[in-house]
């Protein structure tokens, strides 16, 4: 069956380490739903999050393919019920003087926070998982959107649980 799958991989901080992980999913195929990386609490150890959608043997040979690159200190793959993730969201809304009002009101509901308003549109800052997002496009449109720009997904362990090598 084919389901989401959130990996958390933990390299050496390496210049090209990145473009050998990436390019080892595009060699077999593998397409990258997500992908965020930054450095970790370790200046020289980095944290890449990938977001793919397969099947448990795909998932076992990602695995297994990405644990043999000499960067990679560790790779677990993460639960969504032991798991917090979150994605950053810019929108752009088209607004009037008429619309103003209830664009922010959607605003305040969703936790977004205004970043920069202008006399023909508003841009939002939203944070959260995937539904939250999605809802708050989609209370959005009819407002017209005018862009979006999202963040890969960042994810970390709930509780006392880390990912360590």
């Amino acid at each position: 069956m084919v389901k989401r799958y959130v990996l958390s991989i933990l390299v050496k901080n390496h210049s090209g380490v990145l473009r050998r992980v990436s390019s080892l999913f595009a060699r077999r195929g593998y397409n990258i739903e997500s992908l965020s990386v930054g450095v970790t609490q370790d200046t020289d150890v980095s944290r890449i999050t990938v977001v793919v959608r397969g099947d448990e043997y795909i998932i076992d040979q990602i695995k297994k393919q990405v644990s043999k690159l000499i960067e990679v200190i560790k790779i677990e793959l993460l639960d969504d019920d032991e798991a917090v993730y979150r994605e950053l969201m810019l929108i752009k809304v088209k607004t009037t003087k008429a619309t103003r009002a209830e664009i922010l009101e959607i605003a305040d509901i969703f936790r977004a926070h205004i970043i920069d308003v202008s006399i023909s549109a508003l841009v939002l800052e939203a944070t959260g998982d995937n539904k939250k997002l999605a809802a708050l496009i989609k209370m959005l449109q009819p407002f017209t959107i005018l862009e979006i720009v999202r963040t890969g997904l960042a994810a970390i362990n709930r509780g006392s649980v880390c990912l360590k090598d």
